[in-house]
């Protein structure tokens, strides 16, 4: 199974497909965003995903109730849902200037819509594929008009039962899409590793017949670089210029020479991959000298037995296996042999 996006091909025998998502990290300033389309492209990821959404798509201006997050835990607490899209969304007119900076630096770049409307504006960018945001993946009527622009969707299955996966992709490809990646997600902000679950990817793979991946949110790369043994095709994780900076996603967000990190550890992970092996590669044939074999550890004249004291078990491995020692314990010499020579049959009388 390979699924192109843009120039790039993702699969099994294809590196991870690395993408940076800028989120609201822009803090509001355009030239910020551009500087982080520079530096994702410099840290060697192969794109750079936005939002399209504005505050009046996602909800309704009221500040209390269920619209007004209360919760301690939250990163966002004391913001109410309009307020904080309001402050993390990307302006729809910035879109084709950061879509035309990453053509320019040679990384995709595409989207999440969060409606119709959006989809409708990102088909005019010539978008080449879309992303699914946990929060959305119940959300039908959006998955549909995605699947009918036939392009690639990924989608993250972060709070999904596999009940609302399991309609998320029969509407995408009832709906004509072909190719989809599942992304395994924890919607926690930041997530831990022990709520990670990343033994889910293969399962995704194989239950639903797609290409899957991890869309991380938690800090480090350990978890992105342990996902690529696990089959992940795809890794998301959120970027920034610095964390210092703040911004609504920054706290578990990568900086630049992280992310370059997680490109080049990623692409080794997937590299040790390579095949069920056994016995010496190429590489490791050289090596084999360095092996214990059957040395003559005294000399040895014509006619003389072997012994435990003549014969040792020593590096390097020129003579012969070390399971062939009891055999010849007890057998005779041919001639005369010196201290140092590598046991054959042909000293064997």
């Amino acid at each position: 199974m390979t699924i192109t996006i843009g120039n790039k091909k993702i699969g099994k025998i294809y590196p991870p497909f690395i993408i940076a998502e800028m989120s609201g990290n822009h803090n509001q300033s355009l030239d910020r965003a551009l500087e982080i389309v520079k530096a994702a492209a410099k840290s060697g990821v192969h794109a750079l995903k936005l939002q399209t959404y504005t505050a009046d798509t996602m909800t309704i201006d009221v500040k209390d109730g269920a619209f007004f997050i209360d919760d301690s835990n939250s990163l966002w607490k004391g913001f109410s849902l309009y307020k904080l899209y309001q402050q993390a969304y990307t302006p729809w007119e910035w879109h084709k200037p950061i879509f035309d900076k990453c053509k320019e630096l040679g990384i995709i770049c595409f989207s999440t819509p969060f409606d119709e409307t959006a989809v409708d504006f990102l088909e005019g960018l010539n978008v080449p594929a879309y992303k699914i945001a946990s929060f959305e993946n119940n959300h039908l009527p959006l998955i549909r008009k995605v699947a009918s622009t036939k392009k690639p969707i990924i989608i993250s299955t972060g709070m999904a039962t596999i009940t609302e996966l399991d309609e998320a992709v029969r509407t995408a490809r009832e709906s004509g899409c072909k190719d989809i990646v599942l992304l395994k997600c924890t919607s926690t902000y930041p997530t831990t590793p022990e709520n990670t679950n990343i033994l889910t990817i293969p399962h995704l793979k194989e239950l639903f017949g797609v290409e899957t991946g991890l869309s991380d949110h938690t800090l480090g790369i350990g978890v992105a670089v342990a996902s690529v043994a696990l089959g992940a095709t795809v890794i998301e994780k959120h970027f920034t210029l610095s964390r210092a900076d703040g911004g609504v996603d920054s706290v578990f967000s990568m900086e630049p020479d992280e992310m370059k990190q997680l490109v080049e550890e990623t692409q080794k992970a997937w590299q040790a991959l390579g095949r069920v092996s056994y016995g010496p590669t190429e590489k490791e044939k050289e090596s084999g000298k360095f092996r214990r074999s059957i040395y003559v550890v005294k000399d040895i004249m014509d006619g003389e037995e072997f012994t435990s004291k003549n014969l040792g078990i020593i590096r390097p491995g020129d003579g012969l296996p070390p399971k062939y020692l009891d055999v010849l314990l007890g057998r005779c010499a041919s001639h005369n042999i010196k201290k140092g020579t590598p046991m054959s049959w042909n000293l064997v009388k």
